[in-house]
Formats: C-alpha cells, sequence, structure tokens
C-alpha cells in the first residue's frame, strides 16, 4: 500500500462509485500523472457516470497536487455487454440470488472486459500501471474480483500484448469500512464528504434522498453495504 511511482502515468478504472473514487486518490497519491478510463455498457446505474466530473473536480480542489497530475479522461460505449447479458444491472428485473449461487447482479465477463479494453487503451497511451477497485472482502460473490481472476487476467494481458503490465487493486482485502477509512487516510474529511455526496452506487439508480452514507435507495445490496461500511466507520473514527 506504500510503494510509490513518481515517474510513472497510471490508468484508473473510474465508474463514478466510491470504489473507484478511492482509487482514483489512491493512484494520485502515488503516480505522477493519472489518467481515468469509465465504462457505458447499458447499465441501469448509469447516472454513475455523471458523478465523474464532481468527484475529479473535488479532487482537485482538495490537493493541488493532485490537480496538476489529473490528466485525461476516457468513456468506453460497450452496448454489446447489455445486449448478451441477463442481469439485474442490464434489466429492469428485481434483484436476487440465482440457481448457480450468484446474484444476479453479476454480469458475465464484465471486470475481465473492462481490464482488456483497459490495457488496450494503456497499450496506445504507453501506460502500464492499471487500478482497479476490484475486492474479494465485499466481493458479493463475483467470480471476477478475486485475486486469482485479477492475477491470472494480468498475465493473460501481458502476454497477449507483450508488455509489462501491472493491475492494481488496493481495494482488494478491505471491506467497506476499510475503504471509507482508507480515503479518509489519503484526503481527510474532505475526500470522505465529497465521496459520500457525490460518488454512486445504488444499483437502482436512485439520486432521491441524502442519506449520512450518500445517495441511493437503501434497500439494493450496494447500498446496504456501503451503509454499512458507513457506520462501522464513523463508529472506529470517534
Amino acid at each position: 500500500m506504500t510503494e510509490t511511482h513518481s515517474t510513472s502515468t497510471a490508468l484508473v478504472l473510474f465508474s463514478g462509485g466510491q470504489d473507484s473514487a478511492t482509487c482514483l486518490a489512491w493512484a494520485l497519491d502515488r503516480f505522477a500523472r493519472v489518467e481515468t478510463i469509465g465504462f457505458s455498457y447499458g447499465q441501469r446505474h448509469a447516472v454513475e457516470l455523471d458523478s465523474r466530473v464532481k468527484l475529479i473536480d473535488g479532487m482537485k480542489a482538495i490537493d493541488p497536487a493532485w490537480a496538476a497530475k489529473i490528466g485525461d479522461s476516457h468513456t468506453l460505449d460497450i452496448p454489446t455487454l447489455s445486449a448478451i447479458s441477463e442481469t439485474a444491472l442490464t434489466r429492469d428485473v428485481a434483484i436476487e440470488m440465482g440457481a448457480d449461487g450468484l446474484p444476479n447482479t453479476f454480469v458475465p465477463g464484465r471486470n475481465l472486459v473492462f481490464l482488456t479494453f483497459a490495457a488496450a487503451l494503456a497499450y496506445r497511451r504507453g501506460i502500464t500501471d492499471i487500478v482497479g477497485g476490484m475486492c474479494e472482502t465485499d466481493y458479493s460473490g463475483y467470480p471476477d474480483c478475486r485475486d486469482d481472476t485479477i492475477k491470472a487476467l494480468q498475465r493473460a494481458l501481458n502476454l497477449g500484448m507483450a508488455k509489462n503490465f501491472k493491475l492494481h487493486t488496493p481495494l482488494m482485502w478491505l471491506d467497506k469500512a476499510a475503504t471509507w477509512g482508507l480515503a479518509n487516510q489519503l484526503g481527510g474529511e474532505a475526500l470522505t464528504d465529497l465521496i459520500r455526496e457525490h460518488s454512486h452506487t445504488c444499483y437502482l439508480g436512485e439520486r432521491g434522498a441524502l442519506h449520512d452514507w450518500g445517495y441511493g435507495c437503501g434497500k439494493c445490496p450496494a447500498c446496504e453495504l456501503r451503509a454499512k461500511g458507513w457506520r462501522e466507520f464513523k463508529a472506529t473514527a470517534v
């Protein structure tokens, strides 16, 4: 967690959610320049993509050094991912567990596709460090969030593109309370408030009422996990 790359550029998978916002701050704390990439894939909560500008502007205001490091922002449209999936993130259906034991919010291949597209963009831009918010601690059973999956994909990308990509997953072993804590360590209360108010995690795309932990329906798994983590973080921060 303390490794620095002061002369390198990183590409951060930045959806506009809590985890990716924390990863962006983590990268800004370690790399000389940081670019971001987001994906529009027909997700129900596409409002998350609108959160990115406010988060980036907020981080620039928090730390002038971060402002100087923030580079280009990229958005890739990959509607095919939604077209070939039947999930609660890409269809207007109730969130529930599937017969295979996985929640139907799992979009098969999503992280594999995201990281492959990110690596392809990084290849063109001469970037070898790629940062993602995958987490095995609170990963809801998603197999493409596992540490073994990310390590296997890193090897495949390096073999297939003849590069030395490094996939960084700073949240891999953190629960949501610890993720809030990491944001606080990186940017203090200003960053946790920014993420609380302007990031978006709710699977249903709800931006109605502002709860103490942020916006969301309060009932979907993403909201419940975020709210639980916030309560635990605040309990230990007192």
